[in-house]
């Protein structure tokens, strides 16, 4: 028997009880006439110790244990005089009997403590060293958690766990695929799943009316801490259902998992559509645990008559400029001046490419100071305070720009950034906001057509149908995203389920008729054969783990990641083949 009990067990109940303990030696502290070991598995950690008058031949082989030497130990629990309250184990020790090597090992390159001394990539290298961290270990424990309940919960809801292949077809729309070259069918390949889609709608046609799946994805594009080659969702769908009951029922299960998993009663579920949420916050995804909206000062015609109060004043940056927009940073007046240079040194940045910054203070005696004070007077500012409702010690901070969406777009990362620094955002806090009514489609410069906003399966709103063949960029999605702190957790659609329809969306995507058949013939043919209106949502597993364990990277909750160039730096993939395989596989191999 290697143990009668874990590392992190044994209490003061447990006293003069004889035990086995097996696991890897954490440290050892050699006192002279005493030695201390502490011996850690999965559980936790115990305090081993050896007396002087102990077994000679077992003290010396105590004293020669290293970090991570694999042990077994018998002995008998006793009361310890110094205790820790740090660990569950912190009352007692074990006065060891017996004392068997089972590995020795190499001292690892980092330490293996919460607070390592080791750099990601070497941890990644080492990633089974890493994965005996307590930090790591607990975010794969929190994701062992959250998988259980989610089943819990939707088996509950009449769901039903379906595997798809994971050999597929590849297909035009959407990432890059990774494709697989296959040997039994020379020069034709399969893809690895972006996502279980057509599958899942193909299950709703088979009368499957509630299917889900933790399923593996796989897409071949840049990466970034919260994206990696293959990751994991959580996918859903339904039949016979309407946006509301989608909505609702997944509600029901995030509420499901932060009461069950971090005891959190979260009650307000907010919607906002897209229009709302890019002209408020210049993103989809928008962080609402805090405020700072935008306001404009040149108002458009989308967002309504208002008056212009910055243009025709002789200031060519806002003269010229499409969008003057700007956020209120409360509490902020009293910024240096290198603090507005850094701030303006940040917007600069090619990542955010904003050309520079305004900035207008409310003093603490109601004055008011702006960078461009040469151009406007101090009845002018008073309509910028009104605009911004700023009170004494207010920053107002203003972005200015030809094209509107790039403006947005810049203001909302200088609003993160402002929102990071007054500790705004609070990994503690837990913001949920549905975003609806998307485009159906958008516009891409580089191929000059439409693409599908979210793929080219979801139904336009039945009121904008009419609008494909006349103003397609104004046609709105029957599509929703649930956004949490910022980050989108999902996203889903309710799909087309009559091919006369499927056949108009796949012809303003570009597709002429021979190819749609080519491609997606096998799901227009399943929807003749009786399709239900069905819908569904699926989850980043990944990112809902991380938000949970407040954790900006998704890497962390992965047992095996690849790093930022979508190598596993540990089994050094992905690698060559040899030359037989090439040809086993129809590869042609370069002279």
């Amino acid at each position: 028997m290697h143990r009668t009990h874990t590392c992190g067990e044994l209490t003061i109940a447990d006293l003069g009880t004889q035990v086995v303990l097996s696991g890897w030696v954490q440290k050892s502290r050699d006192l002279g006439g005493m030695t201390f070991i502490d011996v850690r598995d999965r559980y936790g950690i115990t305090q081993l110790v050896f007396n002087a008058d102990d077994n000679a031949e077992m003290r010396a082989k105590a004293r020669e244990l290293g970090r991570e030497f694999v042990i077994k130990v018998s002995g008998t629990v006793i009361e310890r005089t110094s205790k820790n309250p740090k660990i569950a184990t912190g009352d007692i020790e074990i006065k060891v009997s017996e004392l068997e090597i089972l590995n020795a090992a190499k001292l690892p390159p980092f330490m293996i403590e919460d607070e390592t001394d080791g750099g990601d990539e070497l941890r990644m290298k080492y990633r089974y060293l890493d994965l005996r961290r307590n930090p790591v270990r607990n975010n794969l424990v929190l994701r062992h958690k959250m998988a259980q309940e989610i089943r819990k919960y939707l088996d509950a809801q009449n769901f039903l766990e379906v595997e798809t292949p994971v050999l597929i077809k590849s297909t035009p729309e959407g990432a890059r695929d990774f494709v697989v070259p296959s040997r039994m069918n020379p020069g034709e390949f399969y893809a690895l799943p972006q996502s279980p889609q057509t599958f899942k709608q193909l299950l709703m046609v088979s009368g499957f009316d509630r299917y889900f799946q933790i399923v593996k994805c796989f897409r071949d594009e840049d990466l970034r801490a919260d994206r990696q080659p293959e990751f994991t969702q959580i996918d859903c769908e339904m039949a016979f259902i309407e946006q509301e009951d989608i909505l609702n029922l997944f509600e029901g299960l995030v509420r499901h998992m932060f009461k069950n998993v971090k005891n959190l009663d979260i009650q307000d579920f907010p919607r906002m559509s897209y229009d709302d949420a890019m002209r408020l916050y210049g993103s989809d995804k928008p962080d609402t645990r805090f405020g700072m909206q935008f306001v404009s000062l040149t108002p458009t015609l989308s967002e309504g008559e208002g008056e212009d109060l910055v243009k025709g004043k002789g200031f060519p940056v806002f003269d010229n400029a499409g969008l003057v927009v700007g956020i209120n940073a409360k509490g902020c007046a009293s910024y240096t001046r290198k603090q507005i240079d850094e701030l303006t040194d940040f917007v600069k940045r090619p990542q955010i490419g904003a050309t520079g910054l305004i900035y207008m203070r409310h003093n603490e005696d109601g004055t008011l100071k702006s960078s461009v004070d040469k151009f406007f007077n101090e009845e002018e500012l008073q309509k910028w305070s009104v605009a911004f409702a700023t009170e004494p010690g207010d920053l107002v901070l203003i972005l200015a720009g030809e094209n509107p969406d790039k403006v947005r777009k810049q203001l909302n990362e200088l609003r993160l950034e402002m929102g990071n620094r007054l500790g705004l955002r609070d990994k503690n806090k837990f913001a949920p906001l549905w975003v609806l009514d998307f485009p159906l489609l958008e516009w891409d410069e580089e191929t000059e057509r439409y693409h599908a906003m979210h793929h080219p399966f979801t139904s336009p709103k039945p009121d904008d149908i009419a609008k494909l063949d006349t103003d397609p960029a104004a046609v709105r999605a029957n599509a929703y995203d649930l956004v949490i702190n910022g980050t989108e957790i999902g996203g889903g659609s309710i799909r087309i389920h009559d091919r006369a329809l499927q056949s108009l969306m796949f012809k303003h995507l570009g597709f002429s008729p021979e190819e749609a058949q080519k491609q997606f013939g096998f799901l227009m043919e399943a929807f003749e054969y009786g399709a239900p209106p069905h819908g569904g949502i699926a989850f980043g597993f990944d990112r809902l783990v991380s938000i949970f364990a407040g954790l900006d990277t998704i890497r962390d909750v992965i047992a095996f990641p690849k790093n930022n160039s979508g190598r596993d730096v540990m089994i050094d993939s992905p690698s060559t083949i040899d030359d037989k395989q090439k040809v086993e596989l129809h590869i042609k191999t370069t002279v």
